[in-house]
């Protein structure tokens, strides 16, 4: 097993865990919160995880198990992951969350027992251990941040939001496709700093186009989970501060823009 696989699933795990410490003393009541996705409480955030965890380990360990489900998908592509995450809901909030663990337990094995250089089918492209290993980091980390929100907790900034943001540096070409538009050939020199200080940085140290800030706040705006406004990211050129207007790093429709925190009541971190 490489080690950015290692530090990956490290960290993945710390999200986990920390999500589940928040979610795992809550009342029945307290399950059916309301989040910052529209419609979506507690239970279908955590739902939604379980889910793509369990499915993830089907692709890796029962690939013509996730073919036939690729199948069902094909059906109902724009909300087929939306109903298996709401018929997940209807489950009891103490099952609910012993799945989830164990989803998170069994894909760590699977990811770790994947060979070099093999790729994963998926519903995009097939993926490496790695890639999987991240977005499933980047999708934990970002409904994290839904919960704590919805139980008022301010969620501590940490380095395991580099991954969330190499990965909004990686989709810039996704970002434009999905829009249906081309993305700029000019590369774009991204330097961030992290909350302990230390530099993130990707893209030719030379290009014009450039964007920087901190790297917490650039997760933010690659997850959709902040506006442009609330953030402090910057950009140097007009094919960076497009992007940053754009920008996401999860696959799918990129959903309504996101509210300014004053509309939504709330005030800047």
């Amino acid at each position: 097993m490489n080690d950015r696989l290692n530090d990956v699933l490290a960290d993945l795990d710390a999200e986990g865990a920390q999500l589940e410490s928040w979610v795992a003393p809550l009342g029945p009541d307290q399950w059916s919160l309301p989040t910052p996705a529209q419609g979506w409480t507690i239970a279908h955030q955590i739902a939604h995880l379980l889910w793509t965890d369990e499915v993830a380990v089907m692709a890796v360990t029962s690939p013509d198990g996730f073919g036939a489900l690729l199948k069902q998908a094909a059906q109902d592509p724009a909300g087929f992951v939306d109903a298996e995450a709401q018929r997940l809901v209807a489950l009891p909030s103490d099952e609910l969350l012993f799945r989830w663990r164990a989803s998170r337990t069994a894909l760590a094995v699977a990811l770790r027992g994947v060979p070099d250089g093999e790729k994963i089918a998926w519903f995009g492209p097939p993926m490496s251990a790695t890639s999987m290993a991240t977005a499933r980091m980047m999708e934990t980390w970002a409904h994290s941040l839904d919960v704590a929100e919805a139980l008022g907790i301010e969620s501590a900034q940490t380095s395991r939001a580099k991954h969330v943001a190499y990965l909004g540096v990686r989709t810039r070409g996704f970002a434009y496709m999905v829009r249906g538009e081309q993305a700029p050939a000019e590369e774009v020199r991204v330097e961030l700093t992290g909350p302990d200080g230390d530099v993130w940085a990707w893209g030719p140290e030379d290009a014009m186009q450039r964007v920087s800030g901190k790297g917490y706040d650039f997760a933010l705006l690659a997850t959709r989970r902040r506006h442009l406004d609330d953030v402090d990211v910057r950009a140097v050129g007009d094919d960076a501060a497009y992007w940053l207007t754009i920008i996401q790093a999860f696959a799918g429709q990129p959903g309504p823009e996101p509210l300014r925190l004053s509309e939504r009541g709330l005030s800047e971190r």
